[in-house]
This record gives C-alpha cells, sequence and structure tokens, in this order.
C-alpha cells in the first residue's frame, strides 16, 4: 500500500508578528495528515520569531537566518523539506483547512509529476470570512503558453499560495531567483509553468490573500530598485512565454504586457521607458505615451508628471488606509461579539 505523500508547507517570515500565529494556525489546521511545516525567519526584528516557536512541535520547525531577501528564505524553507509537494504560504495569508485535500483530491491514480496544482483566492484585510473570490481568465485548466499569454495580456495574476508543485517540479525549475527584490513569485512560477505539463485548477480549493497595502514585499512604489527588478521579471516572462510559442497573438500580448505597464515606469525611470519601447518595436508593435485616469490628469496639467504620479500612488494609499482601519475596527467588534457568545454572557 502507498504511503500518503508528504506536503511541505514553507513560510518564509519577516517582521509579520500580526499575522504569523494565523498563518501557521491554518498551515496546521490542514486536513491533509501528512505534512511538515517550515517557518524560516528572515532576520526579523519583531516578535516575529518569538511567537513561531510557541508552535514548533514534530510537524513544525522554525529556523532563523541573518536578513537576505525573501528569496533567500524561500531557498533555505526549501533546502530543509522533504515533502513530494511544496505548498509556498506568505507570513500573512490564510489556506482553507481542505485547500490542499481538495487539490491532491483530483490527481488521478497514474498521473505526471509534472502537473501543476492551482487555486482559487480571495482577498481581506482583517476579516478573512468577508475575502472577496473574484474569478479571471486564469481560473481554469490551462496550458503553460495559454496561462501566461492570459497573464500578460489581460493583466492578470495567481497568488504566490494557490500553487501545490511536486518535488520533481521542483527540482526541475530550480531555486528561487535572490536577485528579484520585487515579482520574484512571478519569475519563479514562471519557470514552473515552463517545467510543467500543465495547469489542474481546482475552485474548490481556497486561499486567502491579506492586502496590507504598502507594507507586502511586493510593494513596489518609487524603489529605483524594485522597479528594475520588475522590469528584468517582465522582459524575462516575454523570454518564457516565446519560448513556448512565438506567433502573432503572443507578440500581440506582449505588446499589450509592455502598455498597461509602461505607466509605472514613465517618467520616473525614462531608461526603462525606452527600454521598453525598443522591445515593443522587436515584437512588431509600438507604445503609446501612457494616459493618467482622469482624477489625476488635471493634476498633471497644472503640476506636471512627477506630481501626478505621487498622487497616484499617495491618494489610493490613503484611501486603503481609512478602508484598513474600519476593517480592523469592525473586526475587534465581531470578534467581541464572539467571544461574549463563547462565553455565555
Amino acid at each position: 500500500m502507498n504511503m500518503m505523500p508528504l506536503i511541505s508547507i514553507l513560510i518564509p517570515a519577516h517582521n509579520a508578528e500580526k499575522w504569523i500565529a494565523d498563518t501557521i494556525r491554518s498551515a496546521i489546521a490542514q486536513s491533509w495528515q501528512r505534512k511538515e511545516i517550515i517557518v524560516v525567519d528572515d532576520g526579523s526584528t519583531d516578535q516575529t520569531l518569538e511567537i513561531a516557536r510557541q508552535f514548533e512541535s514534530e510537524s513544525v520547525r522554525v529556523v532563523w537566518q541573518e536578513n537576505q531577501g525573501a528569496a533567500a528564505a524561500r531557498n533555505k524553507a526549501l533546502s530543509l523539506s522533504q515533502g513530494d509537494y511544496i505548498q509556498w504560504l506568505d507570513a500573512d495569508d490564510l489556506l482553507a483547512s481542505d485547500k490542499i485535500a481538495k487539490q491532491m483530491e483530483t490527481l488521478d491514480p497514474v498521473y505526471s509529476r509534472r502537473t501543476l496544482l492551482s487555486s482559487s483566492f480571495g482577498q481581506f484585510m482583517y476579516r478573512p470570512q468577508r475575502a472577496r473570490f473574484t474569478p479571471t481568465a486564469l481560473w481554469c485548466d490551462l496550458s503553460p503558453a495559454e496561462f501566461l499569454l492570459r497573464k500578460l495580456g489581460h493583466r492578470v495574476f495567481m497568488q504566490t499560495a494557490v500553487w501545490l508543485v511536486s518535488r520533481e517540479l521542483t527540482e526541475a525549475a530550480g531555486p528561487w531567483d535572490t536577485s528579484m527584490i520585487s515579482d520574484d513569485d512571478g519569475e519563479y512560477f514562471c519557470r514552473i509553468l515552463l517545467a510543467s505539463d500543465g495547469i489542474r485548477f481546482v475552485r474548490d480549493a481556497r486561499v486567502y490573500y491579506r492586502s496590507v497595502g504598502t507594507l507586502r514585499l511586493s510593494y513596489v512604489g518609487r524603489s529605483n530598485r524594485k522597479l528594475e527588478a520588475l522590469w528584468r521579471s517582465m522582459q524575462l516572462h516575454i523570454i518564457y512565454l516565446r519560448s513556448l510559442e512565438d506567433s502573432e497573438r503572443v507578440r500581440a500580448a506582449c505588446i499589450q504586457y509592455l502598455q498597461n505597464y509602461l505607466i509605472v515606469f514613465y517618467p520616473l525611470t525614462l531608461d526603462i521607458a525606452k527600454d521598453m519601447r525598443k522591445v515593443a518595436r522587436e515584437l512588431g508593435g509600438q507604445l503609446d505615451v501612457p494616459r493618467l485616469p482622469w482624477k489625476y490628469s488635471w493634476i498633471k496639467t497644472f503640476f506636471g508628471w512627477d506630481c501626478a504620479c505621487r498622487a497616484q500612488l499617495f491618494l489610493p494609499s490613503v484611501r486603503w488606509s481609512v478602508v484598513r482601519i474600519w476593517d480592523k475596527a469592525l473586526f475587534r467588534i465581531e470578534s467581541r461579539r464572539v467571544a461574549r457568545a463563547n462565553s455565555g454572557i
């Protein structure tokens, strides 16, 4: 009788004291019985390590390393793992208790270890029960080429924790790129896709993706280093897709991808914007000057592009902060009500 596959749930953490306990609990609560959980604290300066160590057990391992970045922490966790399948989980996100089990149930008795499993995900702030699950063009079974074409052409993505990756596929893709200080997950899972024979989407498996605004590692803002890393990742996305299929529809999707993201770089990094236009010409197209939404275009008219771009970054963060404060207040109210109900008051 074959033994159940071992699942390695790998959690990189840095200054995540607010969330790490709930994240680890969601990993421990997985209904898939044969699992190991590895938390790598990447040089946190808060109480993340102390909190994580409270969960240490035979199946939960917590290790510390000097701050080297999220990709290095993931590589460390992977090097310590023994699982047949890898479940990546960021330190502020949550897994539904049956997420892994539902994905594993879809595998046939005879299946390819190169099949990549994905799931649905919903965004929330403090209350996961209010998470919004919004389907995109990626929420279905797809070939690697079709997935990348839709990702680039529609400007959609899949969150890191949706994937369940076999050990064989993980080893074929290679380690995380530690030089990628932004979009490291996007680039990494491109390599996973290239090594795979296709994606099986499991709608009933769920991930809860916490929105923490500018505190997320994925936030780019006006950081030149992060913008440079993002541009490098974008170039690799195009190369990876064209290695699978170099057709007219692929080139059109790549040009649209460049056009969609041009506003992220323009006019902050004109050298990158120039390179983007060059790549578009090589693909047989051209990029238009990006247009700001109407609510910011008047700022450009009176105060220039730089002020308009700053406003485009700043004003949504203000709005997000207000929504976050409100959601946190409602979370506390609901928590008190549950506590009172449980105590019989």
